[in-house]
């Protein structure tokens, strides 16, 4: 188990809610030399405060060497997204199986912190959030877990592979009818949860929390010579770009933090506008 102590000094995380201004952060290895790290977030079109939050982290942990990346993007509101980037990582870290069976670590520590959302929905509101969790020990070895549509993508050998699952409501329709909800087609509209929400799986969202599950999809992917990078972002970039093309836009940039403004810049000339988050972790 990790100290309170730990723990606290471990909140030295990225969460960027000004309507006007982007962010970003840059990190080095200073445990792992081969891995470095940088993130950047742009408020979007809408009308809307900024609703992305994100996590961008090398820490030591007893002996060994642990990043913590993660993408919230929150819809109708920040306060969830801001509540995960507060507090998922350090559910997770706190979970008995974290450094044994690390698959149910995630799935445990997700059901707990959607259950305090919901137990915290008159402070936090009718809203909710994605997440996309990316955890890498020791520089060997990735575990991503997600909810929602952000999405984590690795390159290797100049070649995208996506590590996250998109919960689209159409592709999870039977589930969501089995459970009484049921997913509209509009024309000229995204596949909607009971007419409302776009994805089918998100923290929070109490009046969907029937026909909307917590439950994370999780990939655990080797971290080896041929591996270059990983992408976290949220879905202002997926919507504009496709998997190969983010990896192609930013396979020449070093500096992960130079290529995660790139990234971002180049999803906004494609006409995105939506809040755009995005972190670039790379190897070597």
């Amino acid at each position: 188990m990790i100290g309170k102590e730990l723990l606290h000094k471990m909140k030295e995380k990225v969460c960027f809610s000004s309507p006007l201004t982007p962010d970003a952060k840059k990190g080095g290895g200073k445990f792992a030399t081969h891995v470095t790290h940088g993130s950047h977030l742009m408020k979007g079109k809408s009308s809307h405060p900024m609703e992305d939050c994100l996590v961008s982290e090398l820490k030591t942990i007893d002996e060994d060497e642990v990043g913590l990346f993660a993408i919230y993007d929150g819809h109708m509101g920040h306060a969830v997204a801001n509540f995960l980037q507060q507090n998922l990582f350090d559910n997770i870290l706190k979970e008995s199986d974290f450094w044994t069976n690390i698959k149910i670590a995630l799935k445990s520590a997700y059901q707990k912190t959607d259950k305090e959302i919901l137990e915290k929905s008159r402070e936090l509101g009718k809203g909710g959030s994605t997440a996309v969790n990316a955890i890498l020990i020791n520089g060997k070895k990735l575990i991503v877990a997600n909810v929602g549509d952000s999405r984590a993508v690795i390159s290797k050998k100049g070649v995208a592979k996506q590590l996250s699952v998109d919960h689209d409501p159409s592709r999870e329709r039977k589930l969501i009818e089995s459970k009484g909800g049921f997913v509209s087609n509009r024309p000229g509209d995204v596949p909607r949860v009971d007419g409302q929400l776009a994805v089918a799986r998100a923290f929070g969202d109490k009046s969907l929390k029937l026909h909307v599950t917590s439950e994370p999809d999780i990939a655990v992917e080797t971290i080896d010579h041929d591996a270059e990078f990983v992408i976290l972002a949220s879905d202002g970039v997926w919507t504009v770009m496709s998997n190969q093309d983010a990896v192609n836009c930013i396979k020449t940039i070093k500096d992960p933090q130079a290529a995660a403004k790139h990234l971002i810049d180049e999803a906004l000339s494609r006409k995105s506008r939506d809040d755009i988050s995005c972190i670039v972790v790379r190897f070597q």
